[in-house]
């Protein structure tokens, strides 16, 4: 697999795939973006590091992660929930910048929805071998709203199924800049990343970054 497919043209083809129905796939949507997203990725991090969090059941992620916005998505044993503070730092979660904010509803909207106003930005770094087990984004208030999702660096293997765990899934490569955004009748749907492969971005090192936006109430 070739990571930098398309390192060598100004821009990757844009396309929109169909998912599954309210689910769609915006190739290259954020790729113009990268960059100047990345950068501010980074000043985030700076104030609320990446951290391993741990599920309920005990197990430390393989991914790390941290958030930005006016509540930040956070797992231990308590359970999973949406804080307004880093329970790392006590301060208040970064503000989102508005690139992010204003690409994720452009993003949204693109997929259908219009009245996406995302409150949180949950970002996701994962290492070689890091992987999201299949899960359902359920913990916010109003399902009616979609999830937005943007992938950038080092791609991974995207895993789309049903309302059930043992559903038959869907796999879609991720690359850098591709966004998917589901919502209505596959809000809930399972979905998951496979373990990422070795290999080197120009613009994230051996690292995948995901960003997933969520409106919590």
């Amino acid at each position: 697999m070739t990571f930098d497919l398309f390192e060598n043209q100004e821009l990757p083809p844009l396309g929109k795939e169909h998912l599954a129905p309210g689910a769609v796939l915006l190739r290259a949507f954020a790729y113009a973006d990268a960059a100047l997203i990345l950068e501010q990725m980074a000043l985030i991090s700076a104030r609320s590091p990446f951290r391993h969090m741990t599920t309920p059941g005990g197990y430390d992620m393989s991914v790390a992660m941290t958030n930005c916005g006016n509540y930040g998505w956070v797992t231990d044993r308590r359970g999973y929930r949406y804080t307004d503070r880093d329970p790392i730092t006590q301060n208040c979660w970064p503000e989102m910048p508005n690139t992010f904010y204003q690409l994720a509803i452009n993003a949204a909207r693109e997929g259908g929805f219009d009245q996406f106003q995302p409150d949180v930005c949950l970002i996701n770094r994962y290492a070689v071998g890091a992987k999201m087990s299949l899960h359902q984004d359920k913990d916010e208030t109003d399902f009616a709203q979609p999830i937005v999702s943007l992938s950038f660096g080092l791609p991974a293997i995207f895993q789309f199924g049903g309302m059930l765990r043992s559903d038959t899934l869907k796999k879609a490569l991720l690359t850098h800049g591709d966004v998917v955004v589901w919502g209505g009748d596959s809000r809930l749907v399972y979905h998951g990343i496979l373990p990422v492969k070795d290999g080197d971005h120009r613009l994230t090192g051996p690292y995948r970054i995901n960003m997933t936006f969520r409106q919590s109430g």
